[in-house]
């Protein structure tokens, strides 16, 4: 159980910190959107447009459950929330992180969602993919850490006390 999960909206900043917080706790990182771009040979973006939502989400439940890693810090899409397989199994291997960030937050960030392979329902508003998945990042986290206005090195020591707190 020495593996730390992120969770949290795309743009949150889970690859970002992820790989940061693995280089000062000398873990490994992951980064769970390239592995599937890589098994599948194609960008998320294509995946969705290929398979659909259900299609891509089986896909991404799949490689989430079959990690097996130690020692690692792991950043899965924004959409794992809805794989239970792969959250069930993340739960048994780690710490679960929800990275929190406000919906102006993340609709600041977030430029273009389709082109980045956001898992987005047809006429579904950013907004309601915010509060249909923080209600699951709420679910499934051990630890929340808000990181509003915070700066990225204000909100690596945030993370990393957190974590030394759990």
């Amino acid at each position: 159980m020495d593996n730390i999960i992120l969770i949290g909206m795309p743009a949150a900043g889970k690859s970002t910190i992820g790989v940061i917080i693995a280089k000062r706790l000398g873990y490994q990182f992951v980064d769970v959107d390239l592995l599937i771009q890589e098994k599948e040979g194609k960008l998320l973006k294509d995946i969705i447009a290929e398979r659909g939502i259900q299609g891509f989400l089986e896909v991404e439940d799949q490689v989430n459950a079959g990690l097996h890693v130690e020692r690692t810090v792991i950043s899965p899409g924004g959409s794992v929330v809805y794989c239970e397989n792969a959250m069930k199994h993340f739960k048994k291997i780690g710490k679960v992180l929800y990275l929190k960030a406000s919906f102006e937050t993340i609709s600041r960030r977030l430029k273009n969602v389709r082109g980045r392979g956001v898992v987005l329902g047809d006429g579904q508003t950013l907004k309601e993919l915010y509060d249909e998945r923080v209600k699951l990042f709420e679910k499934y986290a051990d630890i929340t850490v808000c990181e509003d206005g915070l700066h990225l090195d204000e909100m690596i020591e945030k993370v990393m006390k957190a974590l030394r707190e759990s």
